[in-house]
């Protein structure tokens, strides 16, 4: 729009007259005057509509909450005692001299930042929920934390690649995959983009991916989501799994420095605190926590082969309390529990040369160091019972030659909620894909309007 100025660059019109637009997001009624707070993506300004201008109260006496207008209007100090300073341009305010409607809106079902809807029908207005201030702080959250992952691997020598989603076979040996025809043939939706970040070792060394990824696992909970978006990356010419987690360390290092510096007003917002990432993130091998977790509870875990919700959430508040971190590294899990190409440890046989990392009682990354051997890659697929004739397209890599690597996979949606503390992930997804839902409710489908609307 020609000359329009962001709400944002208000203060430096004072006394002159601005075009602007935006979304009236609230309509205040008062005798001749009508107040409206219009926002725009840089912020808030309280519009005055006077009845004594009677061309532009024609135009703007009708408008509503949701409605999109743009404006010629002179920008005013207001007086000492409406001044709010509680509130975004909280000194100015514009009075309008000539409006025109942009777009105009339905009655809207309730306001968007209310907190008497459940987390469903929440979703069921996803379009018009996603307004409010909360998920607005939340996906620039979100959207920053990408943006420093990329700044972070870039300076590092790290190329950016872009992983296909369709893959000829599943990358993690027998987990359940979402099978699709493909031109008569069966092929699946990719649950991470394994095979290609390490194929494109062979060609980069060092190279990172963002992208959605597909578990078809029946999970009804508030930590599974059957697409999310994964941080990956894989590098070459490491010495063990230590390299990737030292590498995480100053990977989350730089994210939380950087969203300080950017999101702090968000985090101020949602009553969230950042985390500061120590220098050296505490290390407890699986068996090592199990032992922890069966003296201070007394359930008795030694022979399960990983970690249930409830340890994740002890060994994290045991972290906090015993190292003053909010983060924690599990190494050293079962073979049988890790994918084919999972690296064993030679000094611990049966036990993976690899990691999660929990964050506030969660699993947040999956990595290790990778076989990167072609006999005994081969030989890791047979043992898993797969064919290895199935990843002939795979393996290539290995067979022409590949460097000692590893890598690992973040969850930005499980990281994001844990990082503002909501407790179900789904609020820290965009469109979350879950097992009921695909925008709509699957069990009430496209076309029912019929929403729950109980707490």
């Amino acid at each position: 729009m020609q000359n329009r100025i962001l709400i944002k660059d208000l203060k430096n019109y004072i006394g002159q007259e601005v075009i602007i637009a935006g979304t009236i997001d609230l309509r205040r009624d008062h005798g001749k005057l009508i107040f409206l707070d219009l926002r725009d993506r840089s912020g808030f300004a309280q519009i005055v509509v006077n009845k004594k201008n009677e061309s532009v109260y024609n135009i703007l006496e009708k408008v509503k909450s949701e409605w999109n207008i743009s404006l010629k209007g002179l920008v005013k100090k207001r007086t000492e005692q409406t001044i709010n300073p509680n509130v975004f341009n909280g000194d100015l305010e514009v009075e309008a001299l000539t409006a025109e409607i942009l777009g105009e809106a339905e009655e809207i079902p309730f306001e968007k930042d209310t907190t008497e809807i459940n987390l469903e029908t929440y979703l069921d207005y996803l379009p018009y929920t996603l307004r409010g201030e909360k998920p607005k702080a939340i996906f620039r959250i979100q959207s920053q934390i990408v943006k420093l992952f990329r700044e972070f691997l870039t300076q590092q020598d790290f190329v950016e690649i872009q992983a296909p989603k369709i893959i000829g076979e599943d990358a993690e040996g027998g987990a359940t995959t979402f099978v699709l025809d493909y031109f008569g043939y069966p092929a699946h939706l990719a649950q991470s983009p394994q095979f290609y970040k390490q194929i494109m070792v062979g060609v980069y060394e060092r190279v990172f991916t963002v992208g959605n990824v597909y578990r078809a696992e029946p999970h009804s909970t508030t930590r599974h989501l059957n697409e999310y978006t994964s941080l990956d990356l894989e590098m070459g010419f490491i010495e063990s799994h230590v390299d990737i987690m030292d590498l995480e360390t100053h990977l989350l290092a730089y994210i939380m420095q950087g969203l300080e510096k950017t999101n702090s007003a968000d985090f101020k917002f949602l009553n969230a605190t950042i985390p500061i990432v120590p220098d050296q993130i505490p290390v407890l091998k699986f068996r090592e926590a199990q032992k922890l977790i069966k003296e201070a509870t007394g359930e008795d875990c030694l022979n399960e082969p990983d970690l249930e919700p409830a340890h994740e959430r002890w060994l994290c508040e045991y972290s906090s309390k015993k190292f003053n971190s909010d983060f924690i590294f599990i190494t050293h899990f079962p073979m049988s529990k890790r994918p084919m190409y999972t690296y064993e440890d030679e000094n611990d046989p049966g036990y993976a040369k690899g990691f999660d990392l929990l964050f506030r009682g969660i699993e947040v990354t999956t990595g290790g160091q990778r076989i990167h051997n072609y006999e005994k890659l081969v030989l890791a697929i047979k043992q898993k019972g797969l064919n290895p004739e199935k990843f002939n397209y795979y393996l290539q890599a290995f067979k022409y030659g590949m460097p000692p690597h590893g890598g690992l996979g973040m969850g930005l949606e499980r990281l994001t909620a844990k990082l503002i503390g909501v407790d179900n992930v789904r609020e820290a997804a965009l469109f979350p894909r879950d097992i009921h839902r695909i925008d709509y409710l699957l069990s009430q489908g496209p076309k029912n309007n019929n929403h729950n609307n109980k707490k």
